[in-house]
């Protein structure tokens, strides 16, 4: 059994266990180096947490676990295609090698497809239908820049 193989099935196993505990089925795991540094299931019901993604909860602990909010370098397996919110924050972490069992595809007989939202998404923000976006600047003349005193504390760190 190849490598992949086994991480997926990891990830597909967790999901097993989570349907089998009233969860949704999804699972994930976060590997470094060959070696699995995290694990997690979704726990959107359990927690009434819509954030609550196997991946998301993957991450968290993978982070967690060293001391790190990058994770450049580490992989993350997953029984189910990320959606874009989880796809977002491997991104933003740092990951760049990312393996799903199940795709939108195969999901969307089930209601478990993300295809759409990743679909809405991509639109420009004044395009996307079903919800309002809109860029409100700070009024002129409030004085402070919030990311500049935000640069200036945290350069100050160094």
């Amino acid at each position: 059994m190849s490598e992949i193989d086994s991480f997926l099935g990891e990830a597909i196993a967790l999901a097993f266990d989570n349907v089998e505990q009233g969860g949704r089925p999804f699972g994930a795991v976060v590997v470094k180096d060959g070696e699995i540094v995290a694990r997690a299931m979704n726990r959107m019901l359990a927690d009434n947490d819509p954030t609550a993604h196997a991946e998301l909860l993957a991450l968290r602990a993978a982070g967690k676990a060293l001391g790190s909010p990058r994770l450049d370098g580490l992989s993350v397996y997953a029984s189910g295609q990320p959606c874009p919110m989880c796809l977002a924050a491997m991104r933003m972490a740092g990951i760049k090698d990312i393996a799903f069992a199940y795709s939108n595809e195969d999901a969307e007989a089930f209601g478990l497809s993300t295809a759409a939202y990743a679909a809405e998404l991509s639109k420009p923000l004044d395009q996307q239908s079903g919800v309002s976006i809109r860029h409100c600047p700070p009024k002129a003349g409030g004085g402070r820049n919030l990311y500049q005193v935000w640069q200036a504390r945290a350069g100050s760190k160094s």
